[in-house]
């Protein structure tokens, strides 16, 4: 008799710690690295971030080409750029800083260069036929977990869809997370950031994909978060509710880069696929409403996450305790000053029946949801949320 076998994977080597920076010339050289490819997100030029990263790289006689020509909420073409000049530089290893878009930005840049084609050959899961250059990813917002998942998002203009590589070739070799590199983050991006987040460990613990050992990090990342998020977002320079928000950050990338997500981000691609709302927010807004259809499937998980987030249920029955689990990221979205309605981000009654069309063609999501939903299921939650 056999039983259910789940696969774990992370990147080889995490670095945790304010400072890790400093590491990542260090890093690289291990790694054989003597041209790095860096791809940055332009923002952090400000801050002077990716200086002190090519100082770090130049220190240990690596030399280095920063790209910073980085787009939000990344569209084929511009991917398709940074590739072109990763491959045009032939450095041996690329080092990305930044946000999710930066990140995904460099993981589908070290994908072209090694694999042939355009990035539209690797929509799918289990396209990438071999590993690339070695690879760096360094965050610098506490949210997506792209530097430890093996997805990576990209718009289709032509399609308005929101595509997904999924290749274990895409998970780095080295995550480095450096809590210092998130104070500079402003409020807003905190907030959107660590509900993203908080959707990821919610789904990945609910997950018909869930393990034990995902649900060590889920339910960790989401205690963190109900701890940190308001803090960091009320005060970004309270340095313990940063680290915080970092570990749950990159422990929520662990849970959802091995059990997957489920509804919440089914219902937010077309969001952002057709009306061009940022990831974070799509998924911070939605959730609330995805956990309360969801919270029948498993009465003592969600009920956990209840509890995780702060809610007493001890006396209540396993209905009631679930019920809390909604109720308490709706408070928390709501003090972090997330939108509440889809109508506040211009949806609109008559955009529903595409939004709704567009959700259930994500059968890969689909299939991680501990609910079965049909498209009567998803139009009832969207409406709710208008």
């Amino acid at each position: 008799m056999t039983g259910t076998v789940r696969t774990f994977r992370v990147p080889a080597q995490i670095s945790y710690g304010c400072g890790a920076i400093e590491t990542v010339g260090v890093e690289a050289k291990r790694l054989g690295g003597s041209r790095a490819f860096v791809v940055a997100d332009p923002n952090l030029q400000k801050a002077g971030i990716p200086d002190r990263l090519m100082a770090s790289l130049q220190g240990q006689g690596i030399e280095a080409r920063l790209f910073v020509d980085v787009e939000p909420e990344p569209s084929v073409q511009s991917v398709t750029a940074a590739a072109a000049a990763a491959k045009e530089y032939r450095g041996d290893v690329l080092v990305g800083i930044g946000g999710g878009s930066a990140l995904d930005t460099a993981k589908a840049a070290v994908v072209l260069t090694k694999n042939p084609g355009s990035l539209e050959d690797y929509f799918g899961i289990g396209l990438v036929k071999q590993r690339g250059v070695p690879a760096i990813l360094v965050p610098t917002t506490s949210g997506t977990g792209a530097e430890i998942t093996p997805n990576s998002l990209f718009y289709v203009p032509a399609l308005k869809e929101k595509k997904a590589v999924v290749s274990p070739h895409t998970i780095p070799d080295v995550a480095i997370i450096d809590p210092l590199l998130t104070l500079s983050v402003p409020p807003g991006v905190t907030a959107a950031t660590g509900m993203d987040a908080l959707s990821h460990a919610v789904e990945a613990y609910t997950s018909q994909n869930a393990s034990p050992m995902t649900d060590l990090y889920a339910l960790e990342a989401v205690r963190l978060i109900g701890t940190h998020l308001r803090t960091a977002v009320a005060n970004g320079n309270d340095l313990a509710a940063r680290e915080g928000m970092a570990k749950a950050s990159f422990y929520a990338g662990i849970a959802i880069g091995n059990a997957g997500t489920n509804i919440v981000h089914a219902l937010a691609y077309p969001l952002q696929g057709q009306h061009r709302i940022t990831h974070g927010v799509a998924n911070s807004l939605l959730l609330p409403y995805g956990m309360e259809f969801n919270a029948l499937s498993n009465l003592r998980k969600f009920g956990a996450i209840a509890e995780a987030l702060g809610e007493p249920v001890v006396g209540l029955s396993p209905r009631a305790a679930a019920a809390k689990s909604a109720e308490a990221c709706r408070l928390l979205s709501l003090d972090v000053g997330i939108p509440q309605r889809m109508s506040e981000v211009g949806i609109r009654p008559e955009h529903i029946g595409v939004l709704v069309e567009e959700a259930m063609k994500q059968t890969r999501l689909w299939a991680n949801n501990p609910r079965q939903v049909r498209s009567e299921d998803a139009r009832a939650i969207l409406e709710k949320a208008l």
